[in-house]
C-alpha cells in the first residue's frame, strides 16, 4: 500500500513537470508554423501585392517581408521583360509558325501584306495587372493588332515592306502607349519592331519580284541617263561658251570696222565738203581701180598722145582710156 502511494505522487510530480514542457512545445511548434507560414521572399525582378479578405493592403519589393497566415495573401507578379510574336507563333520547337488571321493586312494602295511583329512589355502597376482586368495579355494583344492595322492602312505596301518601317514601329507603339494608359491594365510597352513583311502568296510575291525587277532596272536606265547627261553637258557648255566667245569676238569686229568706216566716211565728208570736185573725181578712180583690177588706167584731157614714161597707146598695150 505504501509503495503504490509513491509511485502515484512520483507520476503525478512527473506529469506536473511534463505537462508545461509540453505546452512551451507545442506553443514552440505553432510559432514556427506561424513564422514558417508567414515568412516569405521577394525577389529581385518581382513585386508581391499582399491582400487581407481580397482588399490589397501593401505592395512589396525584393527581399523578406512577413504576412498574417491564413488571414493575408501574397501574389508575386513578375516584372521582368516578355516578349510575343504577332503575326506569328512560336513552335515547342523554335519554328516560328504564320498565323495569317493576324499578319495579314491592307495598305493605303489596296495591296495585301503579310506582315510580323515582335512585341516587348512588362508589368508596369502590379495591382492594376492583377485586378483590373481579367486577362491582361490577351488585350495587350488586341490594343496591338488594333494599333498595327489602323497604323499599315496609312503606308503603301512597297513602303511597309522597305523605307516605311521605321514609321510604322514607331507610330504603332506612340498608339499603344496612348491606348495603355486609357485602359489601365498594368502592361507597359517596351518596345516593337518588324519581323518580317514579304506579300501573303506564292503568286503575289512572283509579281512583287518582278516589280522589284523592272524598279531596279528602271533605276539602272536612271543611273546610266544621269551618267550620259553628266559627261555631255560640261561639253555642251564649254561649245557654247566657244560659240559665245566666237560671235562676242566677230560682234566686237564688226563693231569696230563698221566705227572705222563711219569715221573714214565723215573724213572723207570733211573733204568733200571742202572740195567736192576733186572728191568727187577720186571716188571715182578708186571705184574704177575696184571695178578693173591689174588694169593699167591713163586719165588724159583727150589731147595728150604720150606721157612719161614713154609708152605707146597701141593695141598691144591693156591699155583704156578714160576722158575727163
Amino acid at each position: 500500500m505504501f509503495k503504490r502511494n509513491v509511485t502515484d505522487e512520483s507520476g503525478e510530480k512527473l506529469r506536473k513537470k511534463v505537462k508545461p514542457l509540453v505546452t512551451v512545445a507545442l506553443l514552440a511548434v505553432l510559432v514556427c508554423l506561424v513564422v514558417y507560414n508567414g515568412m516569405y521572399n521577394i525577389k529581385e525582378q518581382q513585386q508581391g501585392v499582399v491582400t487581407m479578405f481580397g482588399k490589397v493592403i501593401r505592395t512589396d519589393t525584393a527581399g523578406l517581408h512577413f504576412k498574417l497566415p491564413l488571414v493575408q495573401r501574397v501574389h508575386k507578379v513578375d516584372m521582368t521583360t516578355h516578349g510575343t510574336g504577332i503575326g506569328y507563333t512560336v513552335s515547342p520547337g523554335g519554328q516560328n509558325i504564320a498565323n495569317t488571321s493576324d499578319g495579314i493586312m491592307i495598305t493605303s494602295d489596296f495591296n495585301l501584306i503579310n506582315i510580323d511583329f515582335y512585341l516587348e512589355y512588362r508589368v508596369s502597376d502590379p495591382v492594376a495587372y492583377l485586378y483590373h482586368s481579367k486577362e491582361p495579355e490577351a488585350i495587350l494583344k488586341n490594343i496591338a493588332l488594333a494599333s498595327i492595322r489602323s497604323t499599315v492602312v496609312n503606308f503603301t505596301v512597297d513602303e511597309a515592306m522597305t523605307t516605311g518601317k521605321s514609321a510604322i514601329q514607331a507610330e504603332v507603339k506612340a498608339k499603344m502607349v496612348e491606348e495603355l494608359a486609357e485602359q489601365d491594365i498594368g502592361l507597359q510597352v517596351v518596345n516593337i519592331t518588324i519581323q518580317d513583311a514579304e506579300p501573303p502568296t506564292a503568286e503575289i510575291i512572283q509579281a512583287f519580284k518582278s516589280v522589284e525587277t523592272a524598279k531596279q532596272g528602271a533605276e539602272t536606265k536612271i543611273n546610266q541617263a544621269r551618267k550620259y547627261q553628266s559627261e555631255q553637258i560640261p561639253a555642251a557648255e564649254a561649245e557654247a561658251d566657244r560659240i559665245i566667245q566666237s560671235a562676242e569676238a566677230q560682234k566686237a569686229a564688226r563693231i569696230a570696222e563698221a566705227e572705222g568706216q563711219v569715221a573714214r566716211f565723215a573724213k572723207m565728208y570733211e573733204e568733200y565738203a571742202n572740195n567736192p570736185e576733186i572728191t568727187r573725181q577720186r571716188l571715182y578712180y578708186e571705184a574704177l581701180e575696184k571695178v578693173l583690177p591689174g588694169v593699167k588706167i591713163y586719165i588724159t584731157d583727150g589731147s595728150t598722145q604720150t606721157m612719161l614714161p614713154l609708152e605707146p597707146f597701141d593695141s598691144a598695150t591693156e591699155t583704156q582710156e578714160v576722158s575727163d
